[in-house]
C-alpha cells in the first residue's frame, strides 16, 4: 500500500467544463511531488469498466457508481484518486461521497463552466450534434446537469487558465493536509 493519505478527488462539471484538462496539471504536480495517484476519466471507464452501457438515467448511474466504488477501493487503502466524470445528478454523486463515509475523505470538485462556453470548447463536436438531434439525451442540452449545491472545492475556469485551476485545488488539498505542501 502507500504512505500517502488516500482520498477521492471528484470533478463534476458539464461536457467540456475542463474537468480532465485541469486533471491533467493535477498528474502533473503529483508526479512532480512523488505522490501516487490513479485517474479515473468518465471516458476511460465507460471504455473498460462499463463498457455497453449507454446514456439512460440508469446506465449513467451505473457508470457512476462503479467510478465511486473503485476511487473508495483505492482511497480507502492510500491511493490518491482523481475522478474526471460528468456525473450529473446529484443523487449519485450524493451516493458516491456516501460510500466514502468512514473510510476517506471525499472532495466534490465542481468545475462551474457555462453552457455556451462548453459548446465553444467543444473539440468533439458532441453539443452541435446534440443541438442537431442527432445525439439524444445530451448532458445540458436534453438531459439536466444537477449543479452541486455544496461541493468542497468550486472551480470558476471562465477566464482562469487550467494552471490556476489546478492551485486551487492544491491548496485546498494541503490546507486539508492531504497533501504535503510543495
Amino acid at each position: 500500500m502507500s504512505d500517502h493519505k488516500g482520498f477521492t478527488l471528484w470533478m463534476t462539471g458539464l461536457s467540456g467544463s475542463g474537468k480532465s484538462t485541469i486533471t491533467e496539471v493535477l498528474i502533473d504536480e503529483f508526479e512532480s511531488r512523488d505522490i501516487p495517484l490513479e485517474v479515473l476519466d468518465g471516458d476511460v471507464v465507460r471504455e473498460n469498466l462499463s463498457k455497453g452501457l449507454g446514456f439512460s438515467k440508469e446506465d449513467r448511474d451505473t457508470n457512476i457508481g462503479r467510478i465511486a466504488f473503485v476511487a473508495d477501493l483505492l482511497s480507502r487503502n492510500g491511493v490518491p484518486v482523481i475522478t474526471a466524470a460528468i456525473s450529473p445528478y446529484t443523487e449519485t454523486r450524493d451516493s458516491a461521497r456516501k460510500l466514502h463515509e468512514g473510510k476517506g475523505e471525499f472532495v466534490e470538485v465542481f468545475v462551474a463552466t457555462s453552457l455556451e462556453d462548453c459548446e465553444e470548447r467543444d473539440t468533439k463536436g458532441l453539443y452541435a450534434k446534440a443541438r442537431a438531434g442527432e445525439i439524444k439525451g445530451f448532458t445540458g442540452i436534453d438531459d439536466p446537469y444537477e449543479e452541486p449545491e455544496n461541493p468542497e472545492i468550486r472551480v470558476e475556469t471562465n477566464d482562469r487558465s487550467p494552471e490556476d485551476s489546478a492551485k486551487e485545488i492544491l491548496d485546498y488539498l494541503e490546507s486539508k493536509s492531504l497533501i504535503p505542501k510543495a
